[in-house]
Parts: C-alpha cells; sequence; structure tokens
C-alpha cells in the first residue's frame, strides 16, 4: 500500500504481490488511505475477547487450584474444578493460566517412537501386566494393580491384587473377570515374569517339551496364546496406562475419602472402571467379535487349579507341601506304588488327586516322629559337632618319608 501511495505500483500489481483479489485491493487501499497503517490491523487487536474470562473468575479458578489441585495435572483438575466446584475452564485454558502464573513448567517433548498399529478385532490380543504403587498414598502401603487392556479398543479392566503381588492367583482372577464380562480372547500379552513364561530347564531342552507355568498351562487349556513381549515399549499401551491411573487414581481415591485396600477395590468396580472406559475406549476397526464364547462358572472352577505331578510310596503315600496324604483303598482305578500322580489345588486350598483322569480318595495323616537319634543329635551344642583340628604330630600330618624312615632304622 505504500508503494501504490508513492505511485510506484498500481492497484492491481499490489492485489498480485498480496495474492488478494482485485476487489479486495481495493477494500485494503480504501482503509489504508482512511488511517495509514494501523488501519489495517484487526479491530480486535489488543482488545480483550467477548468470550473470554473475567479476571475475578481467572483469580477464584488458580486460588482453588492451589488450595486442592496442587498436583493434579490441567486435565484431571479441570473435570474436577467443573463437576466438584462449578467452575467450567477448558484443560487448555487451565493450563496456559498455570503456565503464566508459573505453577506448571511447559511441558517437555518425549522422544520420537514410531506406535505400533492397534489390531483390528475386540479381544483379538488384549495386553496384561501388574502395576506396584502406593495408590493409597501414606494411608496404606503399596499394592499391585493388575491391568487387562484390549488393543483394538483400549477397553480395559483392573483390580487390586489380594496378597498384594503379582501372583498366579492374582493373575487368574482378573481373567477371570474379563472372561466372564466379555468371553475368552484369543491371545495375552504379556512381560518375561515368571508368572506368565519361564525358560525352558535342561530336561525340557532334552525331550523337546514347551515350557509352561501354572498360568500358561490354565491359559492353554481356555485356548489362550501367551505372547512374551521383549520390552515394555513393545506393550505400550498397557504402560501408558499405569501412568494414567497413578496419576488420576490416586487422586480421586484421595478425594473420596478412602483409606483401606477393600474400600478402594468397591470404589474400582462401582465407578472408576466404567467411568474409565467411558473417557479412554473406542470402537474397533472392525465390528468383528474375536472372543470366544463364555465357559460357565463350573468350568472355569475345573480349569483354574494349580498342578503338580508326585509319586506314590510303596505304603500308597504321598508328600505334598508338607502333608502327608494317604490314598484310600479302592476296587479298581487305583493308583499303584510308585505310579505318578497329578496333585491339584485351587485358589480356597482344596486339594485333589488325580490319577488318569479320575480323582481319588485319600485323607491326611500325621508326620512319623524323627528318630531319637536324630533328635540327639540336632540337640548337641555346635562346639560339640565342629571337628577338631588335628595336631602337628599327627600321621595324616607326616609325609610319606618321614613314616617310613623310623621303621628302616629299626630294621638295620
Amino acid at each position: 500500500m505504500g508503494g501504490v501511495k508513492a505511485g510506484s505500483l498500481v492497484l492491481a500489481e499490489a492485489a498480485e504481490l498480496m495474492s488478494v483479489s482485485y476487489r479486495q485491493a481495493k477494500r485494503i487501499w480504501a482503509r489504508f488511505r482512511r488511517g495509514g497503517a494501523k488501519a489495517l490491523q484487526h479491530g480486535g487487536c489488543g482488545r480483550q475477547s467477548n468470550r473470554g474470562y473475567a479476571l475475578e473468575f481467572r483469580g477464584a479458578v488458580l486460588k482453588r487450584y492451589g488450595e486442592r489441585y496442587s498436583d493434579f495435572g490441567p486435565t484431571l483438575a479441570s473435570e474436577h474444578l467443573a463437576s466438584d466446584d462449578g467452575m467450567v475452564v477448558s484443560a487448555e485454558t487451565l493450563r496456559r493460566w498455570l503456565r503464566e502464573s508459573g505453577q506448571k513448567p511447559m511441558r517437555r517433548r518425549k522422544p520420537y517412537r514410531q506406535r505400533r498399529e492397534p489390531k483390528a478385532h475386540f479381544g483379538e490380543l488384549v495386553q496384561m501386566d501388574g502395576s506396584f504403587h502406593c495408590w493409597l498414598e501414606d494411608r496404606a502401603g503399596e499394592n499391585c494393580l493388575m491391568h487387562l487392556v484390549d488393543d483394538a479398543t483400549s477397553n480395559a479392566l483392573f483390580e487390586f491384587s489380594q496378597d498384594r503381588q503379582e501372583t498366579t492367583w492374582a493373575a487368574v482372577h482378573v481373567l477371570r473377570g474379563w472372561i466372564e464380562r466379555y468371553g475368552v480372547p484369543r491371545a495375552l500379552y504379556t512381560d518375561w515374569k515368571s508368572v506368565y513364561v519361564r525358560q525352558p530347564s535342561e530336561r525340557e531342552l532334552r525331550e523337546g517339551t514347551v515350557a509352561r507355568t501354572q498360568f500358561g498351562r490354565m491359559c492353554e487349556r481356555l485356548g489362550i496364546r501367551i505372547i512374551a513381549a521383549s520390552s515394555p515399549q513393545a506393550k505400550g499401551r498397557v504402560e501408558r496406562a499405569h501412568g494414567t491411573h497413578q496419576d488420576r487414581l490416586v487422586k480421586k481415591l484421595r478425594l473420596a475419602g478412602i483409606a483401606d485396600y477393600k474400600a478402594a477395590s468397591r470404589y474400582l468396580d462401582q465407578r472408576y472402571v466404567a467411568e474409565h472406559n467411558r473417557r479412554y475406549a473406542r470402537p474397533a476397526a472392525s465390528e468383528t467379535d474375536y472372543h470366544r464364547h463364555k465357559p460357565t462358572a463350573r468350568q472355569l472352577d475345573e480349569i483354574f487349579w494349580l498342578e503338580e505331578e508326585r509319586v506314590v510310596s510303596q505304603d500308597w503315600v504321598i508328600s505334598y507341601k508338607g502333608q502327608l496324604l494317604q490314598l484310600e483303598r479302592q476296587s479298581r482305578h487305583y493308583a499303584p506304588a510308585r505310579g505318578r500322580v497329578v496333585v491339584r489345588e485351587n485358589q480356597t486350598g482344596e486339594i485333589a488327586i488325580h490319577y488318569r483322569g479320575r480323582r481319588l480318595p485319600y485323607r491326611e495323616i500325621a508326620r512319623r516322629p524323627e528318630p531319637p537319634a536324630a533328635a540327639a543329635r540336632d540337640a548337641v551344642s555346635p562346639a560339640r559337632r565342629r571337628h577338631s583340628i588335628p595336631p602337628a604330630t599327627h600321621p595324616w600330618k607326616r609325609s610319606y618319608k618321614e613314616l617310613t624312615t623310623p621303621r628302616a632304622a629299626s630294621a638295620c
């Protein structure tokens, strides 16, 4: 416009340089003639937006955030400001306010990684892992959150471990909950913990048998394939979900005033799981559900047992975890002495003995008392049991030449 005013450009050439039409250039030229270069700025430049928040509201939000949500992220804080305090503000606006006030630093960019494409069908692959964390902060100790998340839909199911560890029964309990809700998935994506997979022993390598854990054997009976991930990044969906729960769940449990894990488990069942799935689950690329049909409760009860092989003694007694189990006399289908039977144990501690697919009756008997000699030997003090050191003149300390020389002299 300065060139047009100076006469070095015509308006048509100025329109071409500005990449606007000739009619738009005429409008710009008219504004320039009335007010100069300042007139070309937007009319709202430097003015407060008509849709902006009042300064009093912004101050109230920042004050409430500092009082109650100081360690919350902007997204979670905006949700609770709206639901609990009636202060509706978007997460990005709250993030900008916190950054400008110095309460939250700028987000650091994470290194680039290429994401694996999710599976196309619900139930085709379910990622499984446990997350150890102080979920109730200083109100209770650490616990393990067993977590299942579908690879295609991000639909999740999680619960606290009853024994606070990532054990076989903790994995069984959460898997059974998934099966009862959706059906049997095709595959589980786990890490290399000994609960899920293990390295084969030397005997298994020689015989060419597959190494299975107790949980792996149960999954095999259900037709579930276990895939072990080579790194945490390989099962990134469940790992990222751990970070989400360690932020959101901890704070929600704090706001709910929950101080023990029994109440926390009820909170998961009644509120958090459904709320999480409504927010984060998405439809799969294909509408086909790859889950197999749901087994009955009786079928699941029959599958979820620990199994170990034992050898029957000559008097038809089996030793299992410090117990002596006497097999009852039977007319048919009895296990022979020195035969191998399968001892099974469920989560409640019930024990069953099977031989060739048939359950054998048994009774527990008391252990035999230790022999008196063994008891007396154990009662001897460690000082008396310690071996004495032979003297230097002991034959053990003398060489063969020293032992034979006196004998030769006496013979002369």
